[in-house]
């Protein structure tokens, strides 16, 4: 997306989960141009609310979002989907004269957009179906080993239980003899010509964000999370497979709900997979450059105000 020099910047806060990326975003947005596209995978997703943290109507209706509640659970969305999606976001928010802000933790989704979508290639039906057999012999995980050795960088950012990113890394090594991180490098960003400016909202403590998850879900548990996936599960037409239902803490619910563990134990597992989803999103945000990354308990005063002056030397 070619820009002139005068175009508005694109602003791009990211981090693991749970790290105040949407409270962040929304503050500056109460002071500065900026409406906020999310770049979550789970926030298209309607009747997803409670454990996605999905920010409410109401401060919706004050600031504007975009790509939420945009798909029904029973939908895939892709990261094709996105980039095209959010280009058309910054497109539209830059004619009106505003700066978008993306605002998320789908790393798939941000690094599509920051760096280009590789082209892969098309599904083998047959190569898939041998891997869903295997898998339901031997686990995920024993599929996930194997990525390691063949793609270790693709490996270190998929969950040993991503059935989906892994079963497609497989198959783009099995069809192309090539990695599918060595395929996603070599790629050109949609945003070349933008000025893009990225910053990475984590804490310095593991320990601390990790305290932090703990009590986030279990303040969403109290605030009817169960309820809301025992809803999702009595629709009748979604499955542990759909994508929406593979989100953290939705899963492990599901997992409950179909009674194979009981609800303290999908609790803690939910807890430690949210762990493990930031471990993965701190994994691949310190391999990239020109970030800067923030800590969410220092004050964001500082932050918004850079934000603002530098708007402000743009004529925004």
């Amino acid at each position: 997306m070619p820009a002139s020099a005068g175009s508005p910047p694109v602003l791009v806060l990211t981090g693991p989960t749970g790290s105040g990326k949407t409270d962040w975003a929304i503050r500056l947005a109460d002071e500065a141009p900026v409406e906020i596209i999310s770049a979550d995978s789970a926030l298209v997703y309607r009747g997803l609310d409670i454990g996605t943290a999905k920010p409410p109507p109401d401060v919706r209706a004050r600031v504007p979002h975009h790509l939420i509640d945009i798909c029904d659970a029973a939908e895939g969305y892709s990261a094709g989907r996105f980039v095209a999606d959010a280009l058309t976001c910054i497109r539209d928010i830059r004619a009106r004269g505003r700066v978008p802000l993306l605002v998320g933790g789908t790393m798939l989704y941000l690094r599509s957009l920051l760096h280009g979508l590789a082209v892969l290639p098309a599904a083998d039906p047959h190569f898939r179906a041998r891997l869903d057999a295997e898998a339901a012999g031997r686990g995920w995980p024993a599929l996930h080993a194997r990525l390691q050795t063949l793609d270790p960088e693709a490996a270190a950012r998929i969950s040993p239980n991503d059935a989906q990113r892994i079963q497609r890394a497989l198959e783009v090594c099995h069809t192309t003899g090539r990695p599918i991180s060595e395929l996603q490098r070599a790629t050109v960003s949609p945003l070349a010509g933008s000025p893009v400016r990225v910053w990475v909202l984590a804490p310095t403590d593991r320990a601390r964000l990790h305290e932090r998850l703990a009590r986030r879900f279990h303040a969403m548990m109290a605030a009817g999370l169960l309820a809301e996936v025992r809803a999702l599960h009595g629709r009748g037409d979604l499955s542990a497979r759909h994508a929406s239902m593979r989100a953290v803490g939705y899963r492990q619910l599901w997992a409950h709900l179909d009674g194979e563990y009981d609800l303290d134990e999908a609790v803690r597992r939910a807890i430690a997979a949210t762990r493990q989803l930031a471990k993965r999103q701190l994994t691949w945000l310190r391999a990239q450059r020109s970030t800067q990354w923030l800590d969410p308990e220092l004050s964001q005063l500082s932050w918004n105000r850079d934000i603002r002056e530098e708007l402000n030397r743009r004529g925004l």
